[in-house]
């Protein structure tokens, strides 16, 4: 019989966001040491494994074939084999190809290890001088207005004041704008180019932050990590709700003709509720209690 063999270690190695010089030591070894690397973008990947002199067996880990390229890796990892997983900048996983590797691995036992590094989010954050006891991190905005409209209610009712997001630079300036549209109260911090020789940041409110665009010109150019923190008298408080949770289901329940369930849902999509789902799925439950 074969000698069962012991599988190998996924490593999720992160990578330079801009400047090739702040890759670690460690996840410059592991690199070096892994018999497969699994990058979001090999033609880009190579450029720094070409830098750092490693000549690994790279394959691609893209988010359009990252489902069924798992099983391979996974084949590969119980064989013995170990996977560095990196993506074309920054943290794996983060907004990045990696987690349905890594939920794979880690439902077939194998040993899963972070080798941690940049993160443009985290530097953004770190740079902006916003309240950081807590933050949320919402990857990319989203393009279409009415789901950019619901997520501003959502922050305004969340825990947290402040927010780390990502936005292409074709996209920055209508993220500006959206803010603007809203009347939304807050400060914003707008880092172009992280570690990169032309590194560039936008501060202050958003109609600020607007003209400082403008004025630099070509703001077009280059991947942007947006912070933001909101001001504390915009963030909803109890005393904004007007009508009570329960009111708000039976009007829904009544005006289209909805069970209590499909009553909640409707309720989180109405732009004016300014409940929270656990607040209304409470209110459901009261409601339940009443009327059983």
């Amino acid at each position: 019989m074969d000698e069962q063999k012991t599988p190998g270690t996924l490593y999720i190695v992160a990578t330079p966001i801009g400047n090739a010089g702040d890759m670690s030591p460690r996840g410059t070894k592991i690199l070096a040491e892994a018999d497969i690397i699994a990058a979001e973008d090999t033609r880009r990947s190579m450029v720094l494994l070409n830098k750092l002199g490693i000549r690994n067996k790279l394959v691609s880990n893209h988010k359009f074939n990252e489902r069924g390229r798992a099983n391979a890796f996974i084949a590969e990892l119980l064989a013995g084999k170990s996977v560095a997983v990196i993506t074309d900048a920054g943290t794996p996983c983060v907004s990045d190809p990696g987690s349905e590797l890594v939920n794979a691995a880690v439902d077939a036992g194998i040993r899963v290890v972070g080798v941690p590094g940049c993160c443009a989010a985290v530097t953004a954050l770190s740079v902006s001088g916003f309240d950081l006891r807590s933050f949320t991190f919402l990857g990319f905005f989203p393009r279409e207005n009415p789901e950019r409209k619901k997520l501003l209610e959502r922050m305004r009712r969340g825990d947290s004041r402040t927010f780390a997001l990502y936005e292409s630079p074709k996209r920055i300036m209508d993220l500006v704008d959206f803010f603007i549209r809203e009347e939304a109260r807050c400060r914003m911090c707008l880092c172009n180019d992280l570690t990169k020789l032309h590194e560039t940041s936008f501060r202050g409110r958003p109609e600020e932050v607007k003209e400082q665009l403008l004025a630099k010109g070509n703001y077009d150019k280059g991947e942007y990590a947006v912070t933001l923190e909101i001001d504390a008298d915009y963030v909803f408080n109890r005393e904004e709700h007007l009508v009570s949770a329960e009111a708000m289901l039976v009007d829904a329940m009544v005006a289209g003709e909805l069970p209590l369930r499909e009553a909640v849902a409707a309720v989180l999509a109405d732009p004016n509720n300014s409940y929270s789902k656990n607040e209304l799925k409470a209110a459901s439950l009261r409601l339940k209690k009443l009327f059983a």
